[in-house]
């Protein structure tokens, strides 16, 4: 690996990763590169991969085959330098729960041979929401508190790459809303941002993201890229029997796929000679009542799940 190249422009960079643990396969070749000061969304569902493939980023685990680099630098061979330029916020909370705010800000502050001062100002408009508790353990803090503190943590030393594994999951509406504004400031600062959720309505607050499922990347672009990609007619699909008209759908000729969606089902037909008429006639004749049909614009998700059953 040319680490002059990967230095001007890619700070995170993998070929051929795979990991396995025992028959499961982890993680499947994958290939990766994300720009430096891009945030860049690894999607998918628990058990997809996300973790393991941060922890090989991060130099926690080893891969079982390929290679991967931080700024140019092998995650095996250079792990040292690595550890000085990476921030890691792993999904579950991991900080000190009997330290006060403070006090765990400060350690992890040592740890990099820095001090909170030195640095404030990169964390500056994160730390002074939870300021007023700093002498509050750090176990006694909220759900969206222990978030911001466990960020502060991991910018302490003024990382360039920053991986955030699953960062806002169980975290309410208004604190993701809240934690997605601070990293679009934290990327105009120059940090790159790797982060990995399950909520695939975050996909479209990062520059580009990589759908994963079973270990594997199934697509990577940006969301706006992969939502044009969806080339078939999508329709929502309402009834007085919702578990009925979901099974009945499935059975229908024109039918692709067709999956739950909250209150409705969102339905792919790739028939394009069949209409919502069409559609109608058929589940008016399978005893379906009140039946709603309306055309669709994809989400990400749709397209996750129309790549998933490839």
């Amino acid at each position: 690996m040319n680490k002059n190249v990967d230095l001007q422009s890619i700070a995170i960079r993998c070929d051929d990763v795979s990991k396995n643990y025992g028959k499961i396969e982890a993680l499947k070749d994958i290939h990766l590169e994300v720009s430096k000061g891009e945030i860049f969304g690894i999607i998918g569902p628990d058990g997809a991969g996300k973790t393991t493939l941060f922890r090989i980023l991060t130099t926690l685990i080893l891969a079982d085959k390929g290679t991967a680099a931080i700024d140019g630098y092998d995650v095996v061979t250079d792990y040292k330098e690595i550890r000085k330029r990476v921030g890691y916020m792993p999904g579950r909370f991991s900080l000190y729960q009997d330290l006060t705010v403070e006090e765990n800000l400060n350690f992890f502050a040592t740890v990099f041979n820095t001090t909170i001062e030195e640095n404030y100002e990169l964390i500056k408009d994160i730390y002074v929401q939870i300021e007023p508790f700093k002498n509050r353990r750090a176990g006694k803090l909220s759900g969206g508190m222990k978030q911001k503190l466990a960020l502060s943590c991991a910018l302490i030393h003024k990382p360039s790459v920053l991986f955030l594994d699953e960062p806002t999951t169980g975290v309410d509406p208004v604190s993701r809303k809240e934690f997605w504004g601070m990293l679009k400031k934290l990327k105009t600062q120059g940090i790159t941002i790797l982060v990995s959720t399950p909520y695939m309505d975050e996909a479209s607050l990062c520059d580009r993201i990589a759908l994963i499922q079973n270990g594997q990347f199934l697509k990577i672009d940006t969301p706006k890229n992969i939502v044009k990609q969806y080339k078939n007619k999508l329709w929502s699909a309402k009834s007085d029997n919702m578990s009925k008209l979901l099974s009945d759908l499935r059975n229908i000729e024109a039918t692709k796929n067709c999956f739950a969606f909250g209150d409705c089902h969102h339905v792919t037909v790739f028939d394009a000679q069949f209409t919502i008429s069409d559609f109608e006639i058929i589940l008016g004749k399978l005893s379906h009542k009140d039946i709603q049909i309306v055309e669709i614009e994809p989400t990400v998700e749709d397209c996750f799940m129309e790549l998933s059953q490839n």
